[in-house]
């Protein structure tokens, strides 16, 4: 592996300038981002879609990443994604960007900056930097590396770029090649069941006995793994594939 990003600066910006190697599995694409990764000096790596305005939890929007389960956890427990300085910007922005814990959670306006910057200090991912990216459908997500490291120079924010399309694209063609999604848990699938019925949220977290937030969260990783738009679509979606009545 360590052979295999061992370049000069120049080989280095004309071979991501190309993009990377096609890579058949999402195995070869985690043992791509580990690599990067530790070429660059980071601890971790974040391939996403882009959360949608509607979207209740973050974990539910990732591909792939070296994050703590405990952390994408404590993420979603805290509600973080409300605000979130990085998430707003992607919405918004098809440009990279870099980050740094302290400074860039000072810019939240939901009172949880000391919360999210201690979240990443405390699993070492306090700066980085975020990579926008696209398919050719025009679904949109992100690359994101983090780590302790001093900020990437110009020079490595346009190396590693230059192959964000690459590997989310890659992520995606192998997905919905595959054909194969994961399969959706009794709770989903129940969810699901009651939004077809035309049931709110609320309504929903009083029937089953569970919170809103759970119920939506519930409801979000559902439609993810269906690669519906919403909880409508994802509704449809399940009825055509027999996992509704």
């Amino acid at each position: 592996m360590a052979d295999r990003f061992h370049t000069t600066s120049a080989q280095s910006q004309t071979r991501w300038g190309r993009g990377l190697p096609a890579m058949g599995s999402q195995g070869d694409i985690t043992e791509t981002l580990a690599g990067l990764a530790k070429r660059y000096g980071l601890r971790g790596y974040l391939l996403i879609n882009v959360p949608s305005e509607t979207s209740t939890d973050f974990s539910s929007n990732v591909l792939l990443t070296s994050w703590p389960d405990e952390m994408l956890k404590t993420y979603d427990h805290a509600g973080l994604i409300f605000g979130s300085p990085v998430v707003e910007r992607l919405r918004q922005s098809t440009n990279p960007f870099a980050y740094d814990a302290d400074g860039t959670n000072r810019r939240r306006l939901d009172g949880k900056a000391a919360i999210a910057t201690s979240l990443f200090e405390k699993h070492g991912m306090t700066r980085g930097a975020y990579f926008p990216a696209h398919n050719s459908a025009g679904l949109r997500g992100a690359l994101a590396f983090g780590g302790t490291r001093e900020a990437l120079n110009p020079r490595e924010m346009a190396e590693l770029n230059a192959v964000a399309n690459h590997i989310f694209a890659e992520m995606v063609e192998i997905r919905a090649g595959a054909g194969q999604h994961a399969p959706l848990s009794r709770r989903e699938i129940e969810c699901l069941s009651w939004a077809s019925a035309g049931k709110t949220s609320v309504e929903m977290s009083e029937i089953l006995g569970l919170s809103e937030y759970t119920v939506n969260h519930y409801l979000n990783r559902a439609t993810r793994k269906l690669d519906a738009v919403n909880r409508v679509q994802a509704v449809a979606k399940a009825i055509r594939a027999g996992l509704l009545n």
